[in-house]
């Protein structure tokens, strides 16, 4: 990973990352100036879609600023606290998916990620490579179902992530995508890596289910089911005990 300094701070780029770079391409105005903004997520925040390459074929970028949420937002919605560059949110981030990403784990293609000091604060983008054809579990399962050996292939992923020590802090269906082939988890912020412990493990299923629950009390149609839910048990406890 290299680290270029900014007059505010530091860019981290990952490999492959073009080495021209800079402070601008992490705001999305820069992107409609050159009108490739191809599209947008909308959660809590905005979070962008770019099209950073002139070839159609090449990979879509995903742009997202650090924002806070909870207490916290009403005194700063972005500002966080500076305690070393390794301990922002951004860069930790963008360090674990690269460690995955080269250890060939489902997860997006880390790109870049900026931080930017004032004084005892900091504030963070990053920027990750779109997963192509993908879309998140909630809206696959609003539309259809998924086959039997889809669950049990998701539960295997997850064990895979689980055994390798992956801890992932918001692990909820919208943070989990699907393409023709494979599950991608995404949105790795304030994730890190663990000593595989069925503690952690177990909490972390159970916040998926919960986000599943909430997500059908919302959509009474969403095709999911507690028979859907132990077949992706099935395939996790089978995948572990390998």
């Amino acid at each position: 990973m290299q680290i270029n300094h900014t007059r505010n701070g530091v860019i981290a780029l990952c490999q492959d990352t073009p080495a021209t770079l800079a402070r601008d391409w992490f705001s999305v105005d820069y992107w409609r100036a050159k009108n490739a903004v191809v599209g947008s997520s909308k959660g809590r925040y905005t979070t962008w879609f770019v099209q950073a390459y002139a070839q159609a074929e090449r990979p879509h970028w995903v742009l997202r600023h650090y924002w806070r949420g909870g207490l916290m937002e009403k005194i700063s919605r972005d500002a966080y606290f500076y305690t070393g560059l390794s301990h922002t949110r951004a860069m930790a981030e963008l360090a674990l998916l690269d460690i995955l990403y080269r250890e060939g784990f489902s997860v997006p293609k880390p790109i870049a990620a900026n931080i930017e000091r004032h004084g005892l604060c900091y504030r963070a983008d990053i920027i990750i490579e779109r997963v192509a054809g993908a879309e998140d579990l909630v809206a696959r399962l609003s539309k259809t179902q998924m086959s039997d050996s889809e669950w049990q292939r998701l539960g295997a992923k997850l064990a895979q992530f689980h055994r390798r020590g992956v801890y992932h802090a918001d692990l909820n269906a919208k943070n989990i995508l699907i393409t023709a082939t494979d599950f991608y988890l995404i949105d790795f912020d304030r994730g890190e890596l663990r000593s595989p412990s069925k503690g952690w493990q177990q909490a972390n299923l159970q916040r998926l289910l919960r986000s599943f629950n909430k997500e059908k009390s919302k959509c009474p149609a969403l095709a999911f089911t507690e028979a859907n839910w132990q077949l992706l048990l099935a395939g996790y406890n089978s995948a572990l005990a390998d």
